[in-house]
């Protein structure tokens, strides 16, 4: 089995600011990671540290694949090497969690009949076989769904407007709360510098006969589907092959720059980091 790339797309929520997703993909393993938005000052140098997260494991998993590696091997390197980087190119030690860079991710390498998926947080598989319905992997409409909800409830106790921004000092106190129970069993497991993050990374075997599509995505991306509605699960995979997914990012700022404070739509941000690539098993 091997995925052929159909199409790619990646923006960042902000222009003025680091897009802190990213993708990569070779012939038989493609990966999406979503960087954690950066909740303290930043202790590493360049872009962001969200940013570099994202991109340091991207690469790292398919060098990794490229080797022979297997999927969850790939991680527990990928994983081994972040630690082994963060803590080298760091200004200081971290004195409290929500100050380590995070990542959500959805990989996928081929196995027997198909591929395995391997997650943490909310980015998403979407796969479609022939006439089936299209399976949603992952939990990231869940985990949306109590970030909507959190939205709303801190905004209505501060008085703000859910997209004030999430940076600001009403919110960022709850948010430093949560992110300090990551890579913990009562706060979940995120992709980073914490290479005992390996035996928590979440995995479906999924059956995959060739023609089969498949979409990996952000949460960002998905939005389309899990906040604003505007497509069912079908729909997004069919308005992604027949219009490609740089026309979809265009929907997705329209609807958002309609709703700028987040009020219909209730979220921390008016606009996410968006990606998604579009494979098909050849």
């Amino acid at each position: 089995m091997a995925f052929e790339t159909l199409d790619s797309f990646s923006i960042p929520g902000n222009p003025a600011k680091a897009n802190e997703d990213a993708f990569a993909h070779r012939a038989g393993a493609a990966v999406v990671l979503d960087g954690a938005t950066g909740l303290g000052e930043p202790l590493l140098p360049g872009e962001s540290d969200a940013a570099w997260v994202s991109r340091f494991g991207a690469n790292r998993l398919m060098a990794h694949l490229a080797d022979g590696a297997t999927a969850h091997g790939a991680i527990k390197a990928a994983l081994t090497d972040c630690e082994r980087s963060f803590i080298g190119l760091r200004r200081r030690a971290p004195e409290h969690t929500y100050e380590i860079p995070f990542a959500s991710m959805m990989l996928a390498v081929e196995s027997a009949g198909g591929f395995d998926a391997l997650w943490y947080g909310d980015c998403a598989a979407l796969v479609k076989r022939g006439e089936e319905p299209a399976l949603l992997i992952g939990e990231a409409f869940e985990k949306k769904a109590r970030e909507r909800e959190g939205a709303a409830r801190l905004a209505a106790a501060r008085g703000l407007a859910p997209a004030a921004g999430i940076n600001r000092p009403e919110f960022l106190s709850s948010l430093r709360k949560a992110r300090n129970r990551v890579n913990t069993e009562n706060g979940g497991w995120l992709f980073g510098p914490d290479a005992k993050a390996a035996d928590h990374v979440q995995m479906k075997r999924v059956a995959a006969p060739s023609g089969t599509q498949v979409l990996l995505a952000s949460d960002g991306f998905m939005a389309l589907v899990s906040e604003y509605e505007r497509y069912d699960l079908d729909g997004l995979l069919a308005a992604a092959l027949s219009n490609g997914l740089a026309a979809l990012g265009a929907e997705l700022r329209e609807i958002e720059d309609a709703d700028p404070d987040g009020r219909r739509y209730p979220r921390f941000k008016k606009s996410d980091d968006a990606t998604a690539l579009l494979l098909r098993v050849a």
